[in-house]
């Protein structure tokens, strides 16, 4: 662990792979708590417990990036220019307003004006990317070719955001469904989508969740920078309530570690081909 504030945490390796948790935080500065509607709303919406579900990565010599701040303050995975990374689809933005559910996120009269989102932004947004990029450089040093893995999580049935049950495996390379990659090279998402459907589990390449910000913007195939994001959907790891039982008292439910086997199996997979994809491109 290097020297970082106490809300961004950052494990050196050597390997050439950096495994992003942009949205497992659920740290709520004293300042703001009072602005919205309850604290268990506004951590809700966190990718639970992917962090520990990944604790793996660092034995295979990873990097791991993690703010340990709530999405609902910044989300540090959104165009800082206000853009949809989703044109047309229901999505949150940078300082989120609502929940995944469209509920309000704030008190009225207390949400973020431009000045606090930029307060924000450069509180945690700027400090999270600085780093992001300053451990990507160091590896590109090393190795010339490094992958950037986005690790996510979601509730399974969200009705706002997408039709029906999600995947459980959603393979984001910022690419349109169907058409070839952009964020990364074909060969290494077609290794990883063939561990998804040797899994038997359920898994999208390019479907809802084609990518967030990170994935888009760090990517530099040409540069030997390439980008992947993998979004969960939470049942494969933890116990979901149908969406008309979540609620305070059953949401989240405890990282279940007998119950995510499989998929942490998967996933573990997923990594070591990732870093044989960068190790191929470095021999």
């Amino acid at each position: 662990m290097i020297h970082s504030p106490d809300w961004l945490q950052i494990h050196r390796g050597d390997a050439p792979l950096i495994v992003s948790f942009p949205h497992t935080g659920t740290e709520l500065p004293d300042a703001l708590v009072g602005h919205f509607v309850s604290p268990w709303l506004a951590r809700r919406d966190a990718d639970w417990w992917v962090h520990e579900l990944y604790a793996f990565a660092r034995e295979l010599g990873a990097t791991t990036v993690r703010t340990a701040v709530s999405r609902s303050v910044i989300d540090v995975n959104r165009d800082p220019s206000g853009a949809s990374l989703y044109p047309g689809q229901n999505t949150t933005g940078l300082c989120p307003t609502t929940t995944f559910d469209n509920q309000p996120l704030y008190r009225d009269g207390h949400a973020p004006d431009e000045a606090e989102i930029q307060r924000r932004r450069q509180t945690w947004f700027d400090p999270y990317h600085a780093a992001l990029r300053a451990e990507i450089t160091r590896l590109r040093a090393i190795h010339g070719t490094v992958v950037v893995y986005d690790a996510h999580s979601i509730r399974s049935l969200i009705p706002h955001l997408f039709d029906g049950e999600l995947p459980q495996f959603n393979i984001g390379s910022a690419g349109p469904s169907g058409a070839p990659d952009t964020s990364c090279d074909n060969a290494l998402t077609d290794v990883v989508e063939n561990l998804c459907a040797i899994s038997g589990l359920g898994h999208v390449r390019n479907g809802r969740f084609k990518g967030g910000w990170i994935t888009r913007h760090y990517s530099d195939t040409a540069g030997g920078v390439h980008t992947l994001q993998m979004e969960l959907g939470c049942r494969g790891y933890m116990h979901e309530p149908a969406p008309a039982d979540v609620d305070e008292h059953s949401w989240p439910t405890p990282y279940d570690p007998d119950h995510a086997a499989p998929v942490r199996d998967t996933l573990k997979q997923i990594l070591r081909a990732c870093l044989d994809f960068a190790s191929r491109r470095n021999a």
